[in-house]
């Protein structure tokens, strides 16, 4: 594509050759001349610098840094993310059912979405026009997708679970297995039946190997928007706000309630029933025992050290409460 096109496509400008040829995107160090790169991170400032690309997304502040073709920006990342999309577009599907399906008589298939090979699909069944069902995928009883979605390979929708719109599952995903639901009879464990389903809202998108339980009686509900990294388990009755991001190994217990437009970050583990408020962002490795009833940045855990400092924190760690209760009695003394 000619840049100028790819700055209207952005709604920007060109600083520079607005009918230089754009073929791929590329990082700022391979870049070459048929190649767009981006620059949102001063830590490769040197890179820019260096850089052969034949145009560079970037902010209007970076700009002078820039030694070629320039798309100025208030968010390089977004440009990017954009411009990834407009070079690179979905092929197209072509729409049928491979002979080695499995269909049950009373599904019901739109004529323009595609079965793939060894993929089950459980009685009545719906699934939307254009959506993609990959290898080897199982979709329960009464299972509905709407239109565009795209599973991939080995995803499996147990029984009721219901999709909305240009929804996309990575392999190895489950929806609607059974929550942790158990009950102590006497120190044996009865199990409780997990009678919910689970319901996932328009353009969301869910990672490989995530885990998304079915709801005790009510459903699991992920909002419209929301994204979703690898290896999340989320709980029964969990529901997740619209357009809120979980990153990777992140576990969500049962009937805890997250907001709209929140970020997760990787490994945190956050306790069942709570409430969290719109516009909350966990840091990487937060553990949240607690509800948050406030938008804003919380973090938790120690950053990394040397282990033998480690050692020395922690064993002070030990010695809080013995410290606390000295300094309260030094504190009725001066009184």
């Amino acid at each position: 594509m000619r840049l100028g096109d790819i700055a209207e496509h952005l709604g920007t400008w060109v600083r520079g050759d607005a009918s230089r040829v754009i073929r791929r995107i590329d990082t700022l160090e391979r870049a070459d001349a048929e190649s767009i790169s981006f620059f949102s991170n001063r830590r490769y400032r040197r890179q820019l610098l260096a850089t052969a690309a034949g145009a560079v997304i970037l902010s209007e502040a970076d700009a002078g840094d820039c030694p070629t073709n320039a798309l100025c920006m208030g968010n390089p990342y977004v440009g990017y993310a954009r411009v990834a999309r407009l070079l690179n577009p979905v092929p197209e599907m072509e729409p049928g059912i491979h002979a080695s399906a499995v269909l049950a008589p009373s599904c019901a298939i739109d004529g323009r979405a595609f079965i793939g090979p060894n993929s089950v699909i459980g009685a009545g069944a719906v699934i939307g026009a254009g959506t993609y069902i990959g290898p080897n995928c199982v979709l329960g009883e009464g299972v509905r997708t709407g239109d565009n979605c795209h599973l991939a390979a080995t995803v499996t929708l147990c029984a009721g679970v219901y999709l909305g719109h240009r929804v996309t599952i990575h392999p190895g995903a489950v929806l609607g297995a059974d929550g942790f639901g158990i009950a102590n009879d006497d120190g044996v464990w009865i199990k409780v039946p997990q009678l919910g389903s689970v319901r996932i809202g328009n353009d969301v998108e869910i990672g490989a190997n995530t885990c998304i339980d079915r709801g005790a009686l009510e459903d699991t509900e992920i909002g419209d928007g929301v994204k979703i990294d690898n290896h999340v388990q989320i709980g029964h009755n969990v529901r997740i706000g619209e357009h809120t991001a979980v990153a990777g190994c992140v576990a969500i217990a049962g009937s805890t309630r997250i907001g709209a437009r929140c970020s997760v970050g990787g490994s945190c583990a956050i306790s069942g029933h709570l409430e969290i408020a719109d516009d909350v962002h966990l840091n990487g490795g937060t553990n949240v025992p607690n509800s948050i009833a406030e938008s804003g940045n919380y973090s938790s855990a120690l950053p990394l050290q040397a282990n033998r400092n480690w050692l020395k924190n922690m064993a002070r760690v030990k010695q809080l409460d013995e410290i606390a209760r000295r300094l309260r009695a030094l504190e009725a003394k001066s009184k």
